[in-house]
């Protein structure tokens, strides 16, 4: 792993893949107009003993917003079911390089999971080194997994509201900049176009290489500090429906910054309340 035990290296990875401690998840997920089947594709090309990790499922399923935060009991029900426990040491990645895993890796550490890193790159950089894939699933062993939920990682509406009246909070949108500022409709129908009044736009392509892997961090600190963001004050993480979000505080834990939560609802809750002030 690296420094601050956060990404690891395709490597890395390659001359871990048979450790006993090690446990790998497939965290593909995909906009809805990419029209992909990330668990399908799973089945068909994987790291080798990976598990399927699906945002989509390990979720508030009564909620009427995609894959909130399931309760802590959920969520260490399906964990376990994935043969992960307690002393595990967990590398999450997905399909696109740095885009869904991120999600997972923070949903991890809201549930007092430290030990997750996540596979800089992804699979597109593991399949670039020529290193092997599968398509065989392996047999999986219940192991005990203690879920702690951190409430300090997340934001809620009322959080956001205060933060882009009062100031209480800097707000990052991690949407594309045609999103951002309303040129460009949303993919989800019925939600307005715009941003939270007050936030900031860093698009999470801006923190990639052209390879996705996450930047440096002397070039990551450059970007937030461009934004005006003060890595010292509060800050609250938020995108199109809580995905991309979690790459902005990968970056920013990576950077050391000590006051971020992540807005779960997102542009999916925000811009679907036509009471709440938009800005273009």
């Amino acid at each position: 792993m690296d420094e601050d035990n956060l990404l690891v290296s395709t490597k890395w990875l390659k001359n871990h893949l048979e450790a006993p401690d090690i446990k790998i998840l497939d965290a593909s997920w995909y906009l809805p107009k990419e029209n992909r089947k990330p668990e399908i594709e799973f089945d068909n090309c994987h790291i080798p003993g990976a598990m399927f990790f699906d945002i989509d499922e390990v979720c508030d399923l009564d909620s009427d917003l995609p894959h909130m935060l399931p309760s802590p009991e959920k969520f260490a029900s399906r964990v376990k079911a994935l043969g992960i426990g307690d002393g595990h040491r967990v590398i999450v990645y997905d399909g696109d390089g740095l885009f869904s895993a991120a999600r997972v890796w923070w949903m991890f550490r809201v549930f007092g999971f430290a030990d997750i890193a996540v596979l800089d790159g992804g699979l597109p950089k593991w399949k670039e080194e020529g290193f092997q894939v599968s398509n065989r699933t392996k047999s999986i062993q219940n192991y005990h997994f203690t879920a702690r939920k951190n409430s300090l990682m997340i934001s809620n509406l009322k959080d956001v509201l205060e933060a882009s009246l009062k100031g209480t909070a800097q707000i990052i949108d991690a949407r594309a900049p045609e999103r951002f500022f309303g040129a460009a409709p949303e993919p989800r129908p019925g939600l307005q176009s715009g941003h939270i009044p007050g936030a900031i736009n860093i698009c999470f392509s801006e923190l990639l290489n052209e390879d996705r892997t996450l930047k440096a961090n002397l070039d990551l600190k450059n970007i937030f500090d461009s934004s005006g963001i003060d890595l010292d004050k509060a800050i609250i993480t938020s995108c199109g429906s809580g995905v991309t979000a979690a790459i902005l505080n990968l970056a920013l834990e990576k950077l050391g910054a000590k006051k971020v939560s992540l807005y779960d609802g997102s542009w999916c809750e925000w811009g679907s309340k036509k009471n709440l002030d938009v800005e273009k």
